[in-house]
């Protein structure tokens, strides 16, 4: 299960050790002292407030980050179905980190959006709802869409309306979806994409667990750990200098001093949704203390799929999904493996394996 929040108080003592040594956090993986070059100390435990940096804002919800085991059940039916998704647009403020807030935009109120879960075949009567009090025009780009736009232009909603469209479900695979108006890259950084599972007629193999995840950037007129309101920062994304790279939406999460880790039992088969919005950044996908036993690279479920991957590209605007097993128990840290978006920019999260120790396959104490 994932425990409830911690207080902000514990949350910002993990965050200022983050700032310190980020390093830390990857035990197993990197290791070495903390100092930056040349200076003989560890870097400042969290910058000061710059001071054209605004005050943080009053908070529209206590969470921005979608539950990663809110996960549709596996496709049940084996003829085709007529679905009837709806969907609604958010424009809300939330914290990236305690005392950082940022003004997000969601599908359904988290990020990533929820998942879309379909068999081949299936027709969806897709509705989009843009909330009365939003201030922009959004829409829906299925990527599991043949048709225009993947549905945007007939999805396209101003404020207080509602539009329909309606596609049939006609490749297999995991792909991603995304709000696509003229300025979508800013759009879906802000939070708007999420993931869409079509399944092959034969289903997927059974497993234990199912977590789905989404990585995006976040691009501020801050520093990371700074506290106060993060504006958006279109200079910044032109550049593709992203303050955060974080997994649904907020920094660490998912961790012991985040809203806690992801726990599963010894023994479980997890299959794992590592959807990426980006919209500019390769995330290259990594289990700390694990590997990808089977590996459906690029959301593709029906080639043969990889086995044993370390590392794996996941690009801006797809949807891997791998499947690992937990023999042993322990912290397994999903991370980036471009590690300073892990140590500096916010994205890591853990599965904790839960059950007795198992040390004919890791002996922590021979």
């Amino acid at each position: 299960m994932i425990p409830n929040a911690s207080t902000t108080a514990g949350r910002r003592s993990f965050l200022k050790a983050t700032a310190a040594g980020g390093t830390a956090l990857l035990a197993g993986c990197i290791g070495g002292d903390t100092e930056e070059p040349g200076d003989g100390a560890t870097a400042s435990a969290q910058p000061q407030q710059d001071e054209g940096l605004d005050a943080a804002k009053s908070l529209d919800t206590d969470r921005i980050a979608a539950d990663p085991r809110d996960v549709p059940d596996p496709v049940d039916w084996d003829e085709p179905r007529h679905h009837e998704i709806e969907m609604t647009t958010t424009e809300e403020t939330a914290e990236i980190e305690p005392g950082v807030t940022f003004d997000y935009m969601t599908f359904e109120g988290r990020v990533p959006g929820p998942m879309v879960r379909v068999r081949r075949g299936d027709t969806i009567e897709f509705t989009l709802t843009n909330e009365s009090d939003n201030s922009m025009p959004h829409n829906m780009d299925f990527h599991a869409t043949y048709g225009p736009g993947g549905g945007a232009e007939d999805s396209t909603v101003d404020p207080g309306e509602s539009n329909s469209f309606e596609f049939r479900a006609t490749y297999p695979g995991v792909f991603v979806y995304h709000c696509a108006v003229p300025n979508m890259d800013y759009h879906i950084s802000s939070g708007m994409f999420g993931a869409i599972l079509v399944e092959p007629e034969a289903g997927l193999p059974e497993v234990d667990r199912e977590l789905y995840f989404g990585q995006h950037e976040l691009y501020t007129n801050g520093t990371a750990g700074e506290e106060g309101h993060h504006a958006f920062d279109f200079d910044a994304m032109r550049s593709e200098e992203p303050t955060y790279v974080c997994l649904n939406g907020e920094a660490y999460a998912f961790t012991g001093d985040g809203r806690g880790p992801v726990t599963v039992d010894k023994n479980d088969r997890v299959r794992i949704f590592h959807a990426n919005g980006g919209p500019n950044l390769t995330s290259s996908w990594h289990a700390i203390g694990n590997v990808w036993e089977t590996f459906y690279r690029d959301g593709d479920l029906v080639s043969a799929p990889d086995r044993y991957v370390e590392t794996a590209p996941v690009v801006p605007g797809s949807v891997a999904a791998a499947e690992i097993d937990t023999p042993v128990p322990g912290p397994i840290k999903l991370v980036d493996h471009a590690l300073s978006r892990v140590a500096r920019k916010g994205l890591l999260a853990v599965v904790d394996v839960e059950g007795e120790a198992e040390p004919d396959v890791f002996d922590p104490d021979p």
